[in-house]
Formats: C-alpha cells, sequence, structure tokens
C-alpha cells in the first residue's frame, strides 16, 4: 500500500494531474462548442462509432453510439497498455473517464445554446467550426502527449503508429485519422468526408506545431577562451550538463574548445545575459531542437551528456 501512495506525495503526480485535466477541458471544450452543433464527423473514434452503429442499424441490429465508443476505447486501452506502457494506460485512463464530466461542466458554465446562431453552430459555418475544433483539439492533444498522456480513442492509435514506426505524432494522428474518415463513405456523401479528411490533415499538422513549441530547446554551441568559465556556469548555476569538444579555427588555425548544451528558451536567454554582464568574449551559435531522447528534466538534469 506504502509504493501504491508514493506518488501522490510527488510534486510532478500533482503537476501532471493538473496538466491532465486543463488539457481535456480544453478538448472537451473543442468537442462540445463546435463538433457538436456542427454535426461534424472528424476521424476519431467518436465519428467511426457513428460509422458503424449506422452499419449495425442497417444489417438489422440496433446499437448504441455510445456503446461502441465504450467497447473501441476498453479495447484501444488494453493496447495502450500493452504496447506503449502501463503510466501512458494509466494516463489515458484518466483522462478518458473525466472527458464526459468536462463537457457537462462546460454546458454549467455556458451554455452552447446561447452561442448558437441561425446557421445551426457556434460559427454559423462548417469550416469556421472545423477550423476552431481542430486547433482547439490539436492544443489539447500536444499538451498530453508532452507528459505521455492522450486524450484517449484516436491519440492511441496514432501513438502507436509514432512509437513504433517513428513517425511524427502528427503524422501519426492524421494516418489513423485518414483511415476513420475513409469509413464515412458507408454513410455519409462525399462533400462530408472531404470535410473530415481535411480536418484531419489540419489537425495533424498544428498538433505538430503544438508540439514542437512546447518541446523547443536550444542547441547553444559555443566558442571562447573562457570555456571553463561558462562551463562551471551552466553546471552549476543552470544546472544544465554541456559538452567540450577540440576544435580547429579554419581561419586561425589555432585549437580551441567548443561548449555544447541544450537549454531552455529562458536559460538560453540568461547565458546571453551573462555572457554580456561579464563581457566574455565568445562565437555562439543556437538552433531549436524539438526532440530530446534520454535524461533532460529538473530531477536528473545535472547526469545530462550529449
Amino acid at each position: 500500500m506504502i509504493n501504491l501512495l508514493t506518488p501522490l506525495k510527488t510534486a510532478k503526480f500533482w503537476t501532471e494531474l493538473l496538466t491532465m485535466t486543463l488539457g481535456m477541458a480544453v478538448g472537451a471544450a473543442a468537442v462540445y462548442y463546435f463538433l457538436i452543433p456542427s454535426k461534424l464527423i472528424i476521424g476519431s473514434i467518436s465519428g467511426l462509432s457513428i460509422v458503424l452503429a449506422e452499419l449495425c442499424a442497417k444489417w438489422g441490429i440496433a446499437i448504441r453510439v455510445s456503446v461502441i465508443i465504450v467497447a473501441i476505447n476498453a479495447i484501444l486501452l488494453v493496447l495502450a497498455w500493452l504496447l506503449i506502457g502501463a503510466e501512458f494506460g494509466l494516463k489515458t485512463v484518466y483522462t478518458a473517464l473525466i472527458l464526459g464530466p468536462l463537457v457537462d461542466f462546460w454546458d454549467m458554465v455556458l451554455p452552447a445554446s446561447r452561442l448558437i446562431g441561425d446557421g445551426g453552430s457556434v460559427m454559423n459555418d462548417p469550416w469556421l467550426d472545423l477550423i476552431c475544433f481542430v486547433l482547439m483539439l490539436s492544443i489539447s492533444q500536444a499538451i498530453l502527449f508532452r507528459i505521455n498522456a492522450s486524450t484517449g480513442g484516436l491519440d492511441i492509435l496514432a501513438k502507436i503508429v509514432n512509437k513504433y514506426l517513428h513517425l511524427d505524432i502528427g503524422t501519426s494522428v492524421t494516418i489513423a485519422g485518414a483511415l476513420i474518415c475513409c469509413s464515412a463513405f458507408a454513410i455519409n456523401p462525399f462533400r462530408m468526408v472531404v470535410i473530415g479528411l481535411i480536418g484531419t490533415w489540419i489537425n495533424g499538422i498544428a498538433v505538430d506545431y503544438f508540439t514542437d513549441t512546447l518541446n523547443k530547446r536550444k542547441r547553444v554551441c559555443i566558442i571562447s577562451e573562457e570555456h571553463q568559465r561558462l562551463r562551471n556556469y551552466i553546471t552549476t548555476q543552470l544546472e544544465r550538463g554541456c559538452s567540450l569538444y577540440r576544435v580547429t579555427g579554419g581561419y586561425s588555425g589555432q585549437d580551441k574548445v567548443e561548449v555544447v548544451t541544450l537549454l531552455s528558451q529562458g536559460e538560453y536567454a540568461s547565458l546571453l545575459n551573462y555572457l554580456k554582464e561579464n563581457e566574455i568574449d565568445a562565437f555562439v551559435t543556437a538552433g531549436n531542437v524539438s526532440e530530446i531522447y534520454g535524461t533532460w528534466n529538473k530531477k536528473d538534469r545535472k547526469r545530462l551528456t550529449l
């Protein structure tokens, strides 16, 4: 019992719990205010469930959409646990459970009926509803993917594709969603299917953009005579790891030392201020890095090696 309660005492647990709740609140708002009123079918588990329910009705089998959603999500949660990991599976169970209550929460706070116009939706235009829904959902997905969680459903398929085929998470979302969208040909007119496919494609692009923005780090390369001083500042003040390389100047032919480190945006700004305030002569180059594999967090960052 002690082992089970230990995570509850950590700041990481409560931070991630709050992050998941806020991320799902954004996703629930997207569903409640833009998807449901406009009746759009995007490449999602909900869309697939609608298709399956309609097909079953044609075959004389009456199955509610909600039942199919629960069944598909249950299968996907098992796959998430087995193929991705227990942490991802547990977090996705939590996010899947709070989606419904959060939709009801937005209904109590600000009913969609107050915002719906003559066009039958919040934006009174299916394309604007689509864009608003996709942007909000993409932000929600990016926030959750960053802490190894998801909104459930389609995101689980995307995460599996991302892990085993090593594709960008946005591309994975697009592939999984497009396959589901194509199933809508069985019940929907061509125009509605095309709108769903375009929405899925935009969703993939937006997820990649927001994921890269949230994960963006600076790979900083510094050549200076005071490399030991810079090394001490990076490891002790910024508490980041760094690597030192022997380099030879192509113009001067002199041997120098290059310091390479990975920093957050704020830490990079602090480093530049340190160079300026201490009048350290240095040649600095920096580039954006959107993916880092290995140890790079506040608890273990002193052990980072490049």
